[in-house]
């Protein structure tokens, strides 16, 4: 179409801070109380509210995302722990061949988790740009495809978090360069 180019919306998340939304007396469900008309939705998942008291849920924020809508809730929490320190040192050395390389010569290999995905994305991409504009099953490979990236982004994410939780339980300080 011609005119002006038309971006990405903003509203990809909604964001409350203590008002506007009232967690249900059993903790499974959360009600949004503003205008939107969001109204009533059920949670799901594994972490359980029924341990945090409502005062310490500092801010709730609805987000879309490929594969469907979340509830994020941040809650005030003391956490403390302590390490006990052995002594060693380790420097580690973040590339692009390797993941990262340590001062011990060990170097963990990259997971290349979006080149092990092209295929798949360049499938759903080649879908996407064979349907027709404005169709409602344009909508339905455009959400697919979606879902791919997402996929490969949770997957570098996890890894990271893993390798991230892995060092410093079996090094104690860690040095980057």
């Amino acid at each position: 179409k011609k005119g002006y180019p038309r971006f990405k919306k903003s509203s990809r998340s909604v964001e409350y801070n203590t008002s506007g939304w009232k967690l249900c007396p059993d903790k499974k469900s959360v009600n949004f109380t503003d205008k939107k008309g969001i109204g009533k939705l059920k949670l799901k998942g594994t972490w359980d509210l029924w341990r945090f008291d409502v005062k310490l849920i500092k801010r709730v924020r609805i987000v879309s995302r490929a594969d469907g809508y979340y509830v994020q809730f941040c809650v005030k929490v003391d956490n403390s722990e302590t390490v006990e320190t052995t002594g060693k040192i380790i420097g580690l050395d973040v590339g692009l061949k390797d993941f990262y390389t340590d001062s011990n010569g060990y170097r963990e290999p990259s997971p290349r988790f979006y080149r092990k995905g092209e295929k798949r994305l360049k499938f759903y991409q080649r879908r996407v740009s064979r349907k027709k504009k404005g169709s409602a099953n344009r909508k339905k490979a455009i959400n697919r495809l979606g879902r791919t990236h997402l996929k490969v982004s949770r997957q570098r994410q996890e890894h990271a978090k893993r390798l991230g939780t892995k060092l410093p339980q079996e090094e104690c300080s860690l040095y980057s360069w």
